[in-house]
């Protein structure tokens, strides 16, 4: 069974806990590793080892501190394999997901390299007689990221790299249910060389979460997870005078138009319904067909839901994973029935799902709520799970009010070949990333990942110049040379 150790000041460390929380591969049911639950004090020697560690690292020239994310790059892309079958093993989902997940990762470190030209300044020459004008960007301080479950590899690298390059020092903590895959990652980052201090990591649960929230030397601070939580992140985070972006849930809408290539929808629209098992901020909640989309839809969605092979995700074949732990199969499960009770139909339904050889894993197959009800409480609530709700209506515009009359506004898509059904679509829908034709509107890394509503706390997003932003502040300066000084030279 993996220790599971806390990284700071360079050096890995046990705490001195007695309270611990076991790591379950979902697919086995067997315990894995133990995550202790730091004390606060724990936050502490990490932030002061980020704090010291930070006038150094600040001072290094930007064009040495990206040096270091070339060679976490090198390391990651060679570390890829053993990196996915960790996450496969504590999160659920399949390999060739987590290897997914790990070159998204490695992407925003090698749009973190870019970091010399995204974080130059402005000059204005000669605002006045001797004037000028300039804008300067200066990190932040000591920055922290809480971390989720769902993509233990990737979630941290919205962040991470872009704050590293900017100056800034940095804790992460890891979601106490998947603390694997950043024991791993971290390994690597030892390897790289770092300053002592520049980067650190705490495992625990609330007690650390708060003492992050709470501690005045952590200046900016970034989280992914359920509204409900992201709410609480933010508003006990921005009283203490920090920075903070907060991604809460979804309950993201597909729209299907009667013009759309039915088979393309259908495929794309269950990977992203079903992919990583449900448990991901983007997948496609509910489908809502108009007009005669449905004639074609409903029956092809079952088919396609009813034939997907689940199953441990390292096994040659499956298609789905598991989700993550017991209590979320109850509370799926528990969903369905609630859907189930509002009038749904069940054509497909995953409740009760036991795969052979892995009779204690926590698997749940792809459900299908048939006519789920506007306004009812499965329309409204985040599953996280494999469970796709199907509508229909009779016209676009009736479909857009439908979406932005939900709380959340995370991803919403359509299926068209209508250029023009299109163009309203992106402009009229309530929801920070967009897909046309497309089931998983992921930004690329030099691109924001966005979030409106619900979804969304703080002002500018994880990835890009969106991350440049938030882990900079802006800094002008006005001065005045005389041109009777200058001469002297």
């Amino acid at each position: 069974m993996e220790k599971i150790l806390n990284y700071i000041n360079g050096e890995w460390l046990a705490p001195a806990v007695s309270d611990y929380v076991d790591v379950i591969n979902p697919a086995t049911g067997e315990v894995v590793a133990r995550t202790p639950l730091s004390p606060a004090s724990v936050i502490e020697a990490a932030a002061q080892a980020a704090a010291d560690a930070l006038p150094a690292w600040r001072r290094k020239p930007v064009n040495e501190r990206v040096q270091y994310l070339f060679k976490l790059r090198d390391l990651l892309k060679a570390n890829n394999d053993e990196i996915a079958r960790t996450i496969t093993n504590e999160c659920g989902k399949t390999f060739e997901e987590a290897k997914a997940e790990m070159v998204r990762a490695i992407e925003n470190v090698e749009v973190a390299c870019g970091m010399p030209m995204m974080s130059k300044g402005d000059i204005a020459e000669d605002i006045a007689t001797g004037i000028d004008e300039l804008m300067i960007r200066q990190p932040v301080g000591v920055c922290a990221t809480i971390a989720p479950f769902n993509f233990p590899g990737m979630i941290p690298f919205w962040y991470l790299p872009y704050a590293l390059a900017a100056g800034n020092t940095y804790i992460i903590k890891p979601s106490e249910k998947v603390p694997m895959t950043m024991q791993l990652i971290f390994k690597l980052i030892e390897q790289v060389g770092f300053p002592k201090g520049v980067v650190n990591m705490v495992n625990g649960s609330k007690e650390a979460v708060d003492a992050i929230l709470d501690h005045p030397v952590i200046r900016a601070i970034t989280f992914v997870g359920s509204s409900n939580v992201a709410k609480y992140v933010y508003s006990r985070a921005a009283a203490n005078g920090k920075r903070v972006q907060a991604q809460g849930g979804a309950k993201n809408p597909v729209v299907v138009l009667p013009d759309a290539d039915m088979d393309m929808a259908v495929n794309i629209i269950a990977d992203s319904a079903f992919g990583c098992a449900g448990q991901r901020c983007l997948a496609v909640s509910w489908a809502v067909t108009v007009g005669e989309a449905r004639n074609y839809f409903n029956e092809a969605i079952c088919d396609v839901a009813a034939s997907r092979k689940v199953g441990y995700g390292l096994d040659s074949g499956v298609q789905m994973g598991a989700v993550i732990n017991q209590a979320s199969v109850q509370r799926i499960e528990q969903l369905i029935g609630l859907g189930a009770s509002e009038g749904a139909s069940v054509p497909v339904d995953g409740r009760g799902t036991v795969i052979p050889g892995y009779e204690k894993g926590s698997f749940v197959r792809p459900t299908i709520l048939m006519d789920m009800q506007p306004g009812s409480e499965i329309w409204k609530t985040e599953i996280f799970g494999p469970v796709l709700g199907v509508m229909h209506v009779d016209s676009i515009d009736e479909a857009i009010a439908l979406a932005n009359s939900q709380a959340y506004g995370n991803q919403a898509s359509l299926f068209t070949s209508s250029g023009a059904a299109a163009r309203k679509f992106r402009y009229e829908v309530e929801a920070g990333n967009i897909g046309i034709n497309i089931g998983v509107a992921a930004p690329m890394a030099f691109f924001p990942f966005s979030g409106w509503k619900e979804s969304f706390y703080g002002d500018m997003h994880g990835q890009g110049m969106d991350a440049v932003e938030f882990f900079t502040q802006k800094k002008v300066v006005v001065e005045r040379w005389p041109k009777e000084w200058t001469r002297k030279f």
